[in-house]
């Protein structure tokens, strides 16, 4: 009898571990790479916060991989959201701002949930909070959602007792977990969080409680270290779900900003292609991944879709044209097999370094262009990370090279006509910004009215 009870442990065991995995995919709003309390380099003191606490995506972190040179896929919202989504680069997906995005090439097939169902109609998908995207969430593949396409504004929340709808979105999270694990299916979900995008919202005590404490040099606010540690309750709330519903052994769970933002330390912020707008913050954690790792390979957001089909049904054939490539053999391996490049185009920068903007990432190296200033610079980020440096001039070859590799990729996606508007600093914002009536504009024909009736 002992015998059998072991065959019977072992067989369970042994399905388990052949079971697809789970995939929780967290995502912040314009939190910076150095927003967490946790370092994303671990001898650098600059790339945690000095003021900001996040004891529990710290924890998660200390569980998995820490990857320092993570990016975003854009900028800026919308084009890095539609970039995860269909696992392509803001180029060819013709989506490089946030106007143009509204028309995205192509159809929804390949989107990540449907691409996923594809390969193993198992898994059920669902997808809560900001959804910026002009697709419906049940086009691209997910069966349980908000409803509705939401917008920042729908983030800000009346009720105090839920800042940024952060409670409100991890209680629909926790439903569908405990859903699918009732009905035995696989599932993705994902948790687009408005939080920490402005304006800031927390708890009354916890505002309370930041108001007092003292301030760091990198981050100041504390109604931004309010939210902060708010959200970061939140994410608990999820990991806690996942502990509780002992599903944790397959469950991967990935944390990202959708953009980067002001760090006090990198080049620029939110809307340039410099490391200040493009690093981000990201953790990954389950099986098989070590803990406390670090990985200083440069990986994208739009790597995800490969990511997630890599792990649950290896051997799948991607959507055609997918870019990017899958962090698996990184995070099995303790960040042994770098991916090859990365391509980030953004048409409307705006800040230090405005216009259209892109970057190309190989190995150590990143060539960023302007259409502002018609030029190119060269860094190489594993020594320069806050690019002050040009090294074109020392290195001619490579920066010829990569100038060239960026333009065939954009010229491929957006085409030479597109480019050329770009080149001439005519973008769907820049159109939308001269057409917006100056102040005062609507005002006066009011005005002269009024002038006219009282002469009569």
């Amino acid at each position: 009898m002992t015998c059998r009870i072991c065959l019977l442990v072992l067989a369970a065991m042994s399905a388990a571990a052949a079971a697809p995995p789970n995939f929780v995919f967290i995502l912040a709003d314009d939190q910076a790479w150095n927003g967490l309390s946790k370092r994303m380099i671990r001898d650098m003191p600059e790339s945690g916060s000095d003021y900001h606490r996040t004891p529990n995506i710290d924890r998660l972190a200390g569980e998995g991989m820490t990857f320092s040179r993570a990016y975003s896929a854009a900028p800026k919202c919308e084009p890095s959201r539609y970039a995860i989504m269909f696992g392509l680069t803001t180029a060819s997906l013709n989506a490089p701002d946030k106007r143009t995005a509204a028309h995205l090439r192509g159809d929804s097939r390949p989107a990540l949930a449907n691409a996923l169902k594809q390969a193993n109609p198992d898994y059920r998908a669902a997808t809560f909070g900001k959804w910026q995207l002009v697709r419906s969430q049940s086009e691209l593949g997910f069966d349980r959602d908000d409803g509705k396409i939401t917008q920042n504004q729908d983030g800000e929340s009346p009720d105090p007792r839920d800042p940024k709808r952060m409670f409100e979105l991890t209680d629909k999270g926790n439903r569908f977990m405990e859903d699918s694990v009732k009905s035995g299916q696989p599932f993705y979900l994902q948790l687009w969080h408005y939080a920490v995008h402005g304006s800031n919202q927390s708890l009354p005590e916890t505002l309370d409680r930041w108001q007092s404490r003292t301030r760091g040099r990198r981050h100041r606010d504390p109604t931004r270290a309010a939210m902060a540690e708010d959200f970061d309750r939140a994410v608990g709330m999820t990991l806690a779900k996942i502990d509780e519903l002992g599903i944790r052994d397959r469950t991967y769970v990935i944390y990202m900003s959708d953009n980067g933002g002001p760090t006090r330390y990198l080049r620029g912020g939110k809307t340039n292609v410099t490391e200040g707008g493009l690093r981000v913050p990201l953790v990954v954690r389950g099986p098989g991944i070590a803990e406390d790792e670090y990985c200083d390979a440069p990986v994208v957001a739009y790597d995800l879709l490969l990511t997630v089909l890599d792990f649950a049904a290896p051997g799948t054939v991607p959507p055609p044209g997918t870019e990017g490539g899958s962090w698996k053999p990184l995070l099995l391996s303790g960040c042994e097999q770098p991916i090859d490049r990365l391509v980030i185009f953004f048409a409307d920068g705006r800040g230090r370094d405005p216009g259209p903007q892109a970057a190309i990432v190989k190995g150590n190296y990143k060539l960023l262009y302007s259409w502002a200033t018609a030029s190119a610079a060269l860094f190489d980020v594993s020594r320069d990370i806050r690019e002050t440096s040009d090294i074109s001039a020392e290195n001619p070859d490579l920066a010829k090279n990569l100038r060239q590799e960026l333009m065939d990729h954009l010229r491929a996606g957006i085409g030479d006509a597109a480019l050329a508007r770009a080149a001439a600093g005519d973008t769907p914002d820049s159109r939308a910004r001269r057409q917006r009536p100056r102040r005062g504009d609507n005002r006066r024909p009011q005005t002269q009215r009024r002038r006219r009736e009282g002469q009569r």
